[in-house]
């Protein structure tokens, strides 16, 4: 009887813990992977900006007007979407 247990706690554990995880994981590694010019992205640090080019292991940012940094693909997470950026807000215009 507590080996059932035992087994049980570790299911559990795993379909609550572990898989959600992994699942997230691997969207923000396909987020990462399909980063191309003209998203919108967040670094760790918190600095959001507008990629400009993309290369092997890092891109441009652009964080301001004529500001570009370089980051790693490895620090960065989708942005929350810009007013205006929301493919439903155009059907709501009137006219179209």
């Amino acid at each position: 009887m507590q080996i059932v247990m035992i087994v049980l706690l570790i299911a559990v554990f795993y379909f609550m813990m572990i898989r959600p995880q992994q699942k997230r994981q691997k969207e923000i590694r396909n987020f990462r992977e399909g980063i191309k010019e003209g998203d919108r992205v967040t670094t760790a640090g918190g600095i959001l900006g507008k990629v400009r080019k993309v290369k092997q292991t890092t891109f441009l940012l652009e964080i301001a007007s004529g500001v570009t940094i370089e980051i790693d693909k490895n620090s960065v997470y989708p942005s929350a979407p810009q007013p205006g950026d929301n493919p439903d807000s155009q059907k709501l215009e009137p006219g179209k």
